[in-house]
């Protein structure tokens, strides 16, 4: 070892005759010894004394004496590290990491710090530790918490795998590296199929036990190189470095046997589990993360679809790739409209069939495309809905509705909402605020719901329209007809306004049947005290049928195209 005053002697920052590796240890608080554990003998660097507290280093000179100084609750750690395994490594060694708390001054001393000793020890002919070499560092309350952060950003709690983010990271990273060195790799997603019955029957924690059971034996069975992570709940991800269908299939089937072949330990006893798996090659299927993901998911349907355990590579659907670009670039421009206020509203009139006038408006939204054309809410909310914009698009409608009731007070509006926002507290925090709860705006709006939403979750349903009606709000139900409401949850849903779907007006003027049919349910209507609308009336004779009905008010193209919210005039 160094001369003990080597370290006050040299300058790290100032050394010119190589590295001061004693000055370095020094400097992020680590020293380092060389242990003979047949003899017994502890030889330390120069800087342990310093590091570590000690008055004398004679005094630690042995094992024996460096073990006296460790915590009781600790020194088992320690003393495992060296006991517990026989390797037959002389040239590598094998590794170790523990941490400890230590008494610098001796067993009585109050004074004690955390250390963290890591390194290798090397086996004698009997395979047992005969000599090791390691360095100790001093570990703060920072560093713990440092690490314990670092756990938590890196890796899953229950599995002990990737979290979700890491290993979406992990995958964009392989993928950047197959366009520098082309090769063929494989994303697998995986399932544990029986996972919600196991949760049922005995319950979460049992269920986590059987989830980090068969993380680790998938990880058992994967080859160095190739990267496990926790995708959610039930679900892993995998991925395969150099690893083409074939192998894809072959690996497949090893995960699939070490977890169907023997049962799992669990509190609640042995228990049985299986899995099921869909795969995509990257990057001949798939050359981004969201489509790696996105197309292993689909077959990882497919593969729970056929039996209780299956494999399934990912197949191509064809056109699927157009209507994804396509599904894609809609999402993008109903994202840009609402970035940049380009959503506009234009309004169709409801014509009271006993005025002859305009007396309610329905708001419908428009998105304007950066050259000024308007596009249908036909052409993009329906792929807005399955991507969960609905929510957004239904905030920004009602921004718009309410700018122009406090703008217009002769005008009565009515927006149409979706499913989604049925359920939204938000979207009724913000109908209030926007408002200020002024009776004189919200007794002026019209709150429209589909009869197939209404009927999704009628006690969801049902809190709504209470909450809209305690605000001052009417509720109309849209396109009824065309699901299975009954008049019985109509009166359960206590709403305002019933439209009936156009497919039943369209033809009224030839067709008996369609007559009867809305002839029925305006009177129903009627009886629960219920105003009705005709949607899509379209031509003078259907009109006449409709008036005749005792229908309320209509609504169609007969009485005009809609016009732009901004073309509205007052008739105050």
């Amino acid at each position: 070892m160094a001369d003990p005053d080597a370290d006050q002697k040299r300058d790290p920052l100032t050394e010119s005759d190589g590295l001061d590796l004693v000055g370095i240890l020094s400097s992020i608080e680590e020293t380092a010894y060389d242990w003979d554990l047949v003899s017994g003998r502890l030889e330390w660097e120069s800087n342990a004394a310093a590091i570590l507290g000690v008055a004398d280093l004679t005094k630690i000179s042995t094992g024996a004496a460096y073990h006296a100084l460790i915590a009781p609750e600790h020194l088992k750690d320690r003393l495992e590290v060296f006991s517990r395994g026989v390797a037959t490594d002389r040239i590598r060694g094998v590794p170790y990491r523990v941490q400890y708390r230590i008494s610098p001054g001796g067993p009585r001393s109050w004074k004690t710090i955390r250390v963290e000793d890591h390194g290798r020890w090397w086996p004698g002919p009997d395979g047992h530790p005969m000599h090791a070499r390691g360095v100790i560092r001093i570990v703060h309350d920072q560093y713990l918490e440092q690490q314990r952060l670092l756990v938590r950003n890196d890796f899953d709690e229950l599995t002990g795998q990737l979290n979700r983010i890491r290993l979406t990271e992990a995958l964009s990273a392989v993928l950047a590296r197959i366009e520098r060195e082309p090769q063929s790799c494989g994303f697998l997603m995986v399932s544990v199929n029986n996972l919600a019955v196991i949760n049922d029957t005995f319950g979460i924690s049992i269920g986590d036990e059987t989830i980090a059971e068969v993380a680790r034996r998938i990880r058992a069975k994967l080859r160095g190189g190739d990267i496990i992570g926790r995708y959610s709940s039930n679900k892993f991800g995998i991925i395969m470095m150099k690893c083409g269908p074939r192998a894809l299939r072959v690996a497949a089937e090893r995960f699939l046997k070490a977890v169907r072949d023997s049962t799992i330990k669990t509190s609640a006893g042995q228990l049985s589990a299986t899995i099921s798996i869909g795969a995509v090659v990257i990057p001949d299927q798939a050359n981004a993360v969201q489509d790696a993901v996105n197309f292993a998911l689909r077959a990882l349907d497919a593969a729970r679809s056929q039996r209780i355990d299956c494999f399934v590579l990912y197949e191509p659907v064809p056109g699927g790739e157009t209507v994804r670009v396509r599904n894609r670039t809609i999402a993008n421009n109903v994202i840009s409209a609402l970035d940049d206020n380009r959503m506009r509203l234009v309004l169709q009139p409801m014509v009271s069939a006993k005025t002859g006038k305009a007396e309610i408006y329905e708001c419908l939204l428009r998105m304007e495309r950066p050259d000024g054309q308007l596009v249908s809410a036909g052409e993009f909310v329906p792929v807005a809905e399955q991507l969960g914009l609905s929510r957004l698009i239904d905030r920004r409608t009602l921004e718009l509705t309410i700018a122009l009731l406090k703008k217009h007070p002769d005008l009565v509006l009515s927006l149409n909402v979706s499913g989604l926002t049925c359920s939204d507290k938000e979207w009724i925090a913000a109908l209030w605020r926007l408002t200020d709860g002024r009776k004189d705006i919200l007794s002026r709006l019209i709150v429209e719901i589909t009869e197939t939403v209404a009927i999704e979750d009628l006690d969801q349903t049902i809190n709504f329209v209470d909450t809209l009606k305690e605000f001052g709000c009417r509720v109309a139900i849209d396109d009824f007809g065309a699901g299975y409401t009954s008049f019985k949850n109509l009166k359960l849903l206590n709403v305002d306004i019933v439209k009936i779907d156009g497919v039943f007006v369209k033809n009224l003027a030839n067709d008996t049947s369609d007559r009867i049919f809305i002839k029925t349910m305006i009177d129903l209507a009627r009886m629960f005290g219920m105003a009705t609308v005709a949607e899509w009336v379209g031509d003078e004779q259907s009109v006449k049928h409709l008036t005749e009905a005792g229908i309320d008010f209509m609504q169609g193209f007969y009485y005009g195209m809609p016009i732009a919210a901004a073309e509205y005039v007052s008739k105050a």
